[in-house]
C-alpha cells in the first residue's frame, strides 16, 4: 500500500496541532499554578461553594489521579487532581469550577451533554472498531466496509464537534461564577486563560478529527 502525500501531510499538520496545543496548554496550567488566588480556599472547597451557590446537592468531591479532572455524571462526581483538589492557585480554583459547571449543566439537563452522554456508547464501539474495518476493506477492496468505517468515525467526529459547547458552556458557568467571588480582575483574568488554554486542546482534537474524515473520504473516492 503507497502512503500517499496527502496523508503524511496530514500528519505532520495533526501532529502539529497536537503539539501546539500542549505546549500552550502546559505553560498556562504552569503559569497560574503558581499564581495563589486571593480567596486562600481549595479547588475543592471552591466547588462546593459554586455547586450550592447554584443550589446543586448530591455531588461528590474527590480527590483523583493528577492530570484526571472530570465530572462523571454516572455518578454524579467531581475528581479533581491533588493540586487542584489541594491547591490555593488560580490554576486550581478555575479547574475546580470548570468541572462545577459540568455537575451543573447535568443538574439542569443542559441539551448539549445529553446528545453527548447519549454518543458515548456509540462512540466506545466506534474507536475500536473503525480502523480494524477501514484496514480490511482496503486491503480486500470491499467498499462497502470502508464506508462503515467512515460512518463509525464520523460518529466519533460528532461526539467532538458536541463537546465543544459542552465545554465552552462550562468554562462560562466557571466565569461567572468566579466574578461573583470578589477576586481581582487580574484573577479573572488568570483564570480565563487556563480556561481558554484547556478548551483549545478540544477545539484542536476537533480539527484534527475534522481532517482525518475529510482523508478518508478522499480515501473512499479514490477506492
Amino acid at each position: 500500500m503507497v502512503i500517499s502525500p496527502l496523508y503524511i501531510a496530514l500528519i505532520v499538520v495533526t501532529l502539529a496541532i497536537g503539539g501546539l496545543a500542549t505546549f500552550y496548554v502546559n505553560s498556562q496550567l504552569k503559569k497560574f499554578k503558581k499564581v495563589p488566588a486571593s480567596l486562600g480556599i481549595t479547588g475543592a472547597e471552591m466547588a462546593r461553594r459554586m455547586l450550592a451557590a447554584n443550589g446543586v446537592s448530591g455531588v461528590s468531591i474527590h480527590q483523583g489521579a493528577a492530570g484526571q479532572d472530570h465530572f462523571d455524571p454516572r455518578n454524579n462526581s467531581i475528581s479533581l487532581g491533588p493540586d487542584e483538589y489541594n491547591g490555593t492557585s488560580i490554576t486550581a480554583i478555575a479547574t475546580a469550577c470548570h468541572e462545577v459547571g459540568h455537575a451543573v449543566q447535568f443538574a439542569q439537563g443542559y441539551s448539549p451533554m445529553k446528545v453527548r452522554s447519549a454518543l458515548v456508547p456509540v462512540v466506545n464501539l466506534a474507536s475500536n472498531a473503525w480502523m480494524f474495518l477501514l484496514l480490511i476493506g482496503i486491503f480486500m477492496n470491499l467498499a462497502g466496509l470502508i464506508d462503515i468505517a467512515i460512518i463509525m468515525y464520523a460518529a466519533a467526529v460528532v461526539f467532538q464537534i458536541v463537546t465543544l459547547p459542552v465545554e465552552f458552556n462550562a468554562s462560562r458557568r466557571a466565569m461567572a461564577y468566579l466574578g461573583t467571588t470578589g477576586i481581582s480582575q487580574g484573577e479573572q483574568s488568570g483564570a480565563f486563560s487556563v480556561l481558554r488554554a484547556c478548551a483549545f486542546t478540544y477545539v484542536a482534537a476537533a480539527l484534527t478529527s475534522i481532517l482525518q474524515l475529510l482523508y478518508l473520504l478522499t480515501l473512499r473516492d479514490n477506492n
